[in-house]
Order: C-alpha cells, then sequence, then structure tokens
C-alpha cells in the first residue's frame, strides 16, 4: 500500500511542477506584450511633506522661510556648568 501512495504523491508533485511552469510562462508572456516606457521622467517619483509619493514635483518654499535657518545653521552654543567638587 505504500507504493500506491508513493506514486500518488509523486503524480500531484509533477503536476503541481507543471502547473507552477505554465503559470510562470503565462506570467511571461504578459509581460513581453505590455508596452514598455523607459522614459525618465516616467521613473521619476516626488515625496510630498507628509511622506506621500506623488507624481507632480514639490512647490518651491519662498527664501524668505530659508534664511532664518541658513543663518542658525553655522552658530553653535555651548552651555558649560561647573560643579565644585569637595
Amino acid at each position: 500500500m505504500s507504493k500506491n501512495q508513493n506514486s500518488f504523491i509523486k503524480k500531484q508533485k509533477a503536476e503541481l511542477k507543471k502547473r507552477k511552469k505554465k503559470e510562470k510562462f503565462e506570467k511571461k508572456l504578459e509581460r513581453k506584450t505590455q508596452p514598455k516606457s523607459g522614459d525618465l521622467d516616467d521613473m521619476i517619483v516626488y515625496v510630498d511633506r507628509f511622506g506621500n509619493f506623488t507624481d507632480t514635483p514639490p512647490e518651491e518654499e519662498s527664501e524668505k522661510k530659508k534664511t532664518p535657518n541658513q543663518s542658525n545653521k553655522n552658530t553653535r552654543t555651548t552651555n558649560f556648568k561647573s560643579k565644585n567638587h569637595e
């Protein structure tokens, strides 16, 4: 009886393998039939300030908002507290 089970399992595996191979071949044909677009504009995706992907470029911020931040980046302030150890 174990011989019958082994042959049954082998047939199932072979059938599954054929089915997967057929599905893979069909997917391959689908990919080949779809038009390809190699334009750089089609591949570029922008990220908005909320982290969502968009096809349109983000709006540029005004220069007034950028100038205060740039002046503060170059200055460095540190606070030191002296402790007396007795």
